[in-house]
């Protein structure tokens, strides 16, 4: 059996379990889905050449420093969802805390309209990428196609409310997973059918820059923050819980594409982004190479639509539930709209992965603060939120942006 056959068929396996499987239609599945669209992005595909091109051999434990971080990010996370929401409940309006929260929302709606329209025009690149359109107007139709989507979507949450476009979220994180799933069954094929002369990868190696590379990077493993704005859909427990089993699941996946990845990081290293694994997998069998681009595109679709869950969300708690989800949602999509129209993705991007670094450390003081107020505060969560405060905000100051 070629590996383009394997893959092909175990994407095709995987993508029918998770659409049509028992546990699907499930309330934790269908809360653990948002969380985890939006941390797989096209990161899976752009971290392997980035990693391997700044830390050679080392590439692999990079990538777990990294998710050890995020893991602790979403920790911090995770206390507020139990702690601070119950807290401004009952909290005065104009109490310091809420502040420090609000100021953190806002923070993020600035980064959550970026990633939306960042995560749809790369989309359309995709796309475009096989159509004949050039010049001037292949910027045109790349907007108008982003722009077609954003309403596409917001006509979904009119229509049938926000359980409608989790059903979008749903699919292509499926589509997306059964892709992936093909990838590392056509890599672990390789190596077994290549195991006695498989390729050395470069030395290691580390340097400040390194730090400030993957600092930056944690733009392409966040969005675990989305369960914290789904109050109106799921409780507290449940986004806790399924918050925990995206970062397990994200975790996994980036994990086993580095290691399944170590006999071509000398290729990866060279190469520029998707265009690069693209390459790797058509070593593998030619049909791999569309798997890629397939996947990408559902990557992209599922954490803008996960992106935008999360914005509306925010919106509608920080207008104190004045504005309704949906219209919350109109709101987010008219700010993407404005981001596509008005700037260079590629560009703002930069803006982006500081905002969210930022947003991280002001949800590490919030923790700090919420403990000491209600008395949930232990030493070690005190030290624990001091610790990844400083290194969120020294990834806001330093993190080279991954675009």
């Amino acid at each position: 059996m070629s590996l383009t056959i394997l893959a092909m068929l175990v994407a095709l396996v995987v993508t029918l379990l998770l659409s049509f499987g028992r546990f699907a239609n499930g309330e934790h599945w269908r809360a653990t889905v948002t969380p985890l669209a939006s941390i797989i992005g096209s990161g899976f595909l752009i971290c392997g050449p980035l990693l391997a091109g700044e830390f050679g051999s080392a590439a692999t434990g990079a990538m777990a420093v990294l998710l050890a971080i995020a893991y602790a990010v979403g920790a911090v996370v995770r206390f507020n969802i139990a702690h601070y929401e119950p807290f401004s409940e009952t909290a005065s309006a104009q109490d310091p805390i809420l502040w420090l929260a609000r100021g953190g929302q806002a923070t993020l709606a600035v980064a959550y309209a970026v990633s939306v329209a960042y995560y749809l025009k790369l989309l359309a690149e995709f796309v475009l990428k096989y159509l004949p359109v050039a010049g001037p107007e292949h910027l045109v139709v790349a907007n108008l196609l982003v722009t077609g989507i954003i309403v596409g979507l917001g006509a979904l949450v009119f229509g049938g409310g926000m359980l409608r476009v989790e059903r979008v979220a749903h699919g292509t994180v499926a589509i997306k997973l059964g892709v992936i799933a093909g990838m590392l069954a056509a890599l672990a094929g390789w190596w077994w059918l290549n195991r006695s002369s498989v390729p050395v990868p470069p030395p290691a190696k580390i340097s400040w820059n390194s730090l400030a590379l993957l600092l930056g990077l944690l733009i392409t493993v966040q969005g675990f923050e989305t369960s914290r704005y789904m109050g109106e859909e799921y409780s507290a427990t449940v986004r806790i819980k399924t918050m925990k089993h995206a970062q397990w699941i994200s975790s996994g996946i980036y994990l086993g594409f580095m290691v399944l990845l170590t006999p071509f990081l000398g290729q990866a290293a060279a190469s520029e982004g998707v265009a690069g694994i693209v390459d790797i997998m058509a070593i593998m069998g030619a049909g791999l190479g569309v798997l890629v681009l397939v996947g990408a595109v559902s990557a992209q679709m599922s954490a803008a639509v996960a992106d935008s869950i999360g914005s509306s969300g925010l919106l509608h708690e920080l207008s104190r539930r004045v504005l309704s989800v949906r219209w919350a949602y109109s709101l987010t999509s008219l700010l993407s709209i404005g981001v596509v129209w008005l700037t260079d993705p590629f560009e703002v991007i930069a803006i982006s992965s500081r905002a969210f670094a930022l947003f991280y450390a002001l949800q590490c003081a919030l923790a700090f603060a919420v403990a000491r107020r209600t008395g949930a505060g232990t030493p070690g969560r005190y030290a624990g939120f001091a610790v990844m405060g400083l290194l969120c905000a020294l990834a806001a100051a330093i993190g080279a942006p991954a675009e």
